[in-house]
């Protein structure tokens, strides 16, 4: 029993440090995109794939590399992770173009993949079930430690040490993780006897998901070519599920499913990601094309969000230990939605004062449903399954995330041509001063239906029900 106790604070100490690090790069590239692309002579298009093929693979690789963790040891995955995304990061620094930094962040992304699979996994493993929320609460309050650190040293470590220092900040730090998670992490899980890994269904899952994403994330969404990609995924995505019901064991496991907590806390963070992760991109446009801040200004700007999410997260997890997910993720929800209907009515003369209202609630709204809704999910499956299960409520959420940016331009664009946004949205500055009240009509248009669909999500989160006794662990080899 000791052991346990000492375990959790180790377990806790090796994914706090993976998780600072992947909100770390995550938010201090999109600060800095418009100089890196000025530098490295880059066009728009591989600029969004510098942003997204990060969470790219992040969406793809989760339930396959969830289901390796349980067959092969989630640990071993883990520190894998950690040292892919150590030398990615030193990749990204040395990429001399556009083509290269695209690639190099897949790589980091795979990485990043393989850390936040297994994180939550061997967090779920070490902490007793009445501390799993207090454990999750921690980890929610490194990642956004790390949206604060990236947001703030951004435009000043540009500015000092040019773009190539962003990602060289990771090395020290990925060095440090991959030795200390090396030598103090345990395989403590449940690792099943006899399983088999499903190739057919990993491999044509991986292709339904690449090819919804191509359809969804690459040029207008709504051209021919795209829906016709699109209906090529979604019919894969028919084979993969015919292909899974027939397996044994599936790497997609769609009996979870039928456990009503773990349904519909994965549809509310996929609901949620998807209005939310545009967050800093919307409010980044807003506040530089807008009201004319810096680059670096801006990143200052909106760090009350992430200290605000920093200091309630453990709050909100200790308060999902005892009372569980279902009103407090709720209530989060509903703070995210006010947070995106208030930013709609955002002007030209509007305010700092103004935008620290919608980061004060979007801050709030964060922490209350992110902890909760994680505890409710991950606590409500086998302990056998936590690495497929946490995989697919990482696909859920990432895919939410990498939709979010390519779904708010397509609402955009319902009030400005898709070609002219693109050029705005490229640009360090609006050049024709004209075109401002159309194109903040069209920030706001995307926040206002982005809102409706986060209350939307209220309904699956409420459904959901209370908590339930943990599933007693399966036998079956």
């Amino acid at each position: 029993m000791k052991f346990k106790l000492e375990y959790k604070w180790v377990v806790l100490s090796v994914a706090t440090v993976g998780m600072f690090m992947g909100s770390l790069d995550s938010s201090i590239v999109v600060i800095g995109l418009p100089t890196i692309l000025e530098h490295i002579h880059a066009t728009i298009s591989q600029g969004i794939w510098i942003i997204t093929g990060y969470t790219f693979m992040m969406t793809i690789l989760p339930v396959l590399l969830g289901r390796l963790a349980d067959l092969y040891g989630r640990v071993r995955l883990y520190n894998l992770g950690f040292a892919i995304f150590t030398l990615s990061s030193l990749f990204c620094a040395l990429s001399k173009n556009g083509e290269q930094l695209v690639v190099s962040r897949f790589l980091q992304g795979s990485g990043s993949a393989l850390m936040l699979v297994n994180s939550v996994a061997i967090i779920t493993d070490a902490f007793p079930k009445n501390e799993l929320g207090r454990g999750l609460g921690m980890t929610i309050m490194a990642a956004n430690l790390g949206a604060i650190t990236g947001y703030t040293l951004s435009g000043l470590m540009i500015s000092y040490f040019g773009w190539q220092s962003i990602f060289l900040i990771n090395v020290p730090i990925g060095i440090f993780g991959t030795v200390w998670g090396y030598l103090r992490l345990k395989e403590v899980s449940f690792r099943p006897v006899g399983e088999k890994f499903d190739y057919a269904g990993s491999i044509l899952y991986c292709i339904a998901v690449t090819t919804v994403l191509v359809a969804l994330a690459i040029g207008d969404p709504l051209s021919v070519r795209n829906l016709i990609i699109l209906a090529c995924g979604i019919a894969i995505f028919v084979v993969v599920v015919f292909v899974e019901l027939q397996q044994k064991h599936p790497t997609l496991d769609l009996t979870l499913f039928k456990i009503r907590l773990f349904a519909a806390g994965s549809l509310t963070g996929f609901m949620n990601s998807l209005s939310f992760s545009c967050g800093p991109f919307l409010r980044s446009l807003y506040l530089q094309l807008i009201l004319g801040y810096s680059a670096a200004k801006t990143g200052i700007l909106l760090i009350p969000m992430e200290i605000i999410i920093f200091c309630i997260s453990p709050i909100s997890g200790r308060l999902a230990d005892r009372y569980g997910g279902q009103v407090l993720s709720s209530i989060g929800l509903l703070l995210n939605a006010s947070a995106l209907i208030w930013f709609s009515t955002l002007n030209q003369k509007s305010s700092y004062s103004a935008v620290l209202i919608s980061l004060v609630l979007f801050g709030l709204g964060s922490a209350m449903f992110g902890p909760p809704n994680i505890s409710s999910v991950m606590g409500s499956v086998p302990a056998e399954k936590r690495g497929v299960a946490n995989g697919i409520r990482m696909t859920f959420n990432t895919t939410g995330g990498v939709l979010s940016v390519p779904f708010s331009l397509l609402l955009m664009t319902l009030v400005m041509p898709y070609a002219r946004l693109s050029q705005i949205v490229g640009s360090t500055q609006l050049n024709n001063a004209n075109e401002i009240p159309m194109f903040l009509s069209a920030i706001n248009h995307a926040c206002f239906i982005l809102g409706i669909v986060t209350l939307f999500a209220i309904i699956p989160s409420v459904l959901r029900g209370p908590r339930q006794k943990p599933p007693v662990k399966s036998t079956n080899s």
